[in-house]
């Protein structure tokens, strides 16, 4: 603060040579006025850096103040512009402040009271009960691929590894797959998008359904590159989406729920209170308020 009480001292000497500058007390040094809204030196605490040079703190001090005189210029542009009504900030700011408060509060009541284990009996019974909001909207598959060079030594492994529909040995083509795949996919308790999969996999697909029916395996050369795919499950698009894939969305809907429920037997709770201890009146006579 020293250092920039000194700088403050020489930058106005070189920048307000010839201009009045306004003290308002001893104690409070005014370095700009506009529209009776005044900028002091202690405003300007924390502007300059401790290691800035007296021209990057003249720049750097400069453009703090033109900054702080044009924003005046506009507040004092749009209070003459604005009407009373429109003026008058201190409801939205109440109501602002309000909202901020109870929204504090729930939150901490969440945090304190809310239960956050969904058991599984419980979502299983919520996907039964609304198994008509579960609709796929593209076509889901379950696979295993693997990508290999077009000349890899272990193809034919590979290829009866992956056809085998009785006896898929995972744990076979992940240590396989491991040294000679290019790229794999393995996990067949997954549900993945089927476009995702054709991103990936350049299969060419002109009826989805025909083709999810008559291929369990896949196996064709590209562009130097050997593609296999083991088709475990399919849903198409329209289905009913499988448990497995709505899982987390449904505990995440049971949690909200929850935390619905308990905000509004709080506020009951807190209402009920109040009336009984007689914390709150209705005039039912007051202007607007009309009683049947």
């Amino acid at each position: 603060m020293k250092r920039l009480s000194l700088f403050i001292g020489a930058f106005f000497l070189l920048l307000l040579t010839g201009c009045d500058y306004f003290e308002k007390s001893s104690k409070e040094v005014v370095l700009a006025e506009c529209y009776g809204k005044y900028l002091y030196e202690s405003d300007l605490k924390g502007i300059v850096p401790e290691n800035a040079t007296i021209m990057d703190s003249i720049q750097l001090v400069n453009n703090f103040i033109d900054s702080w005189v044009k924003r005046q210029v506009l507040i004092h542009q749009a209070e003459n512009n604005l009407n009373k009504e429109e003026l008058d900030l201190k409801k939205q700011m109440e109501e602002y402040r309000n909202s901020l408060v109870i929204y504090a509060y729930e939150s901490q009541l969440i945090n304190q009271k809310l239960d956050t284990v969904v058991s599984e009996d419980e979502i299983e019974a919520y996907y039964e009960q609304n198994k008509e909001n579960f609709q796929l909207r593209n076509t889901m598959v379950r696979v295993a691929y693997v990508i290999l060079n077009e000349d890899c030594e272990q193809k034919e492994v590979f290829k009866k590894l992956m056809s085998d529909r009785d006896t898929l040995l995972l744990q076979n083509i992940d240590v396989q797959a491991t040294y000679y795949a290019v790229k794999s996919y393995l996990d067949v308790d997954h549900w993945m998008r089927l476009d995702e999969l054709t991103n990936i996999v350049p299969i060419e697909i002109f009826n989805t359904e025909s083709f999810l029916k008559k291929n369990q395996f896949v196996c064709f050369d590209m562009n130097d590159y050997t593609y296999m795919v083991r088709f475990v499950d399919y849903l198409l698009e329209e289905s009913t989406s499988p448990l497995e894939m709505e899982r987390d969305n449904i505990k995440s809907v049971i949690l909200a729920q929850r935390k619905q429920a308990l905000i509004e037997r709080m506020r009951n709770s807190v209402y009920e209170k109040a009336k009984k201890e007689r914390a709150f009146e209705v005039y039912v006579g007051s202007p607007g308020i009309y009683a049947e």
